[in-house]
């Protein structure tokens, strides 16, 4: 009977002993999941650094899971406490990328404003633009630059519609930058034809 008894309490032992060491998949599934909220929100856009350190530790939970898959007593509580880091981090990532993605909204919306009132000022100066002999043929080369301009705020247009923040923003200032020497080649011009 002591065998007998010896038995049961080892086999319960070892059966408490195995269910301690089972994967944390429940965890795991949990991390991934939040992970991959944050990627759906927008996270490789508008949080770039912040979702490569979450895989980045995700890589790492893993190995450490890994690692304790070739053990006899398995030890999986580094692997669950990062996992449960993981995940909570994803979940505030998730929760700020919205206000993201309004921040690189009204930026860009304020680039295309400034473009569309530098592209329109240098309009004013062309139209404003002396003409002579000699001038027309820069007058009409800024005027191909302005209407240039002209079809690359329709481009920045497109990007805001398709939700292409920081693009539409780059092309923005791009535009107020070839916008403004522009005018100051214009300005140049007028003053030139004043000092004469």
């Amino acid at each position: 009977m002591k065998t007998w008894m010896k038995g049961i309490v080892l086999g319960t032992v070892l059966a408490f002993v195995l269910a301690g060491c089972a994967q944390p998949t429940k965890e795991m599934d949990a991390a991934a999941a939040a992970v991959e909220a944050a990627v759906n929100e927008g996270a490789e856009v508008y949080a770039k650094e912040d979702l490569l350190n979450l895989q980045a530790d995700m890589t790492s939970a893993n190995d450490k899971i890994s690692s304790q898959g070739k053990k006899l007593f398995k030890g999986y509580g580094e692997a669950k406490d990062l996992l449960a880091q993981i995940k909570t981090r994803a979940d505030e990532l998730t929760a700020v990328i919205p206000a993201k993605k309004e921040e690189a909204r009204n930026a860009a919306l304020a680039a295309l404003d400034q473009a569309n009132a530098a592209v329109e000022e240098a309009k004013a100066l062309l139209a404003d633009a002396p003409s002579g002999k000699g001038t027309k043929a820069d007058i009409d080369a800024m005027a191909g630059d302005i209407k240039a301009m002209e079809e690359m705020i329709l481009e920045a247009q497109a990007k805001m519609d398709a939700m292409d923040f920081f693009g539409a923003s780059d092309t923005a200032k791009l535009i107020g930058e070839k916008a403004a020497a522009v005018s100051a080649q214009i300005k140049a011009a007028i003053e030139k034809i004043r000092k004469k």
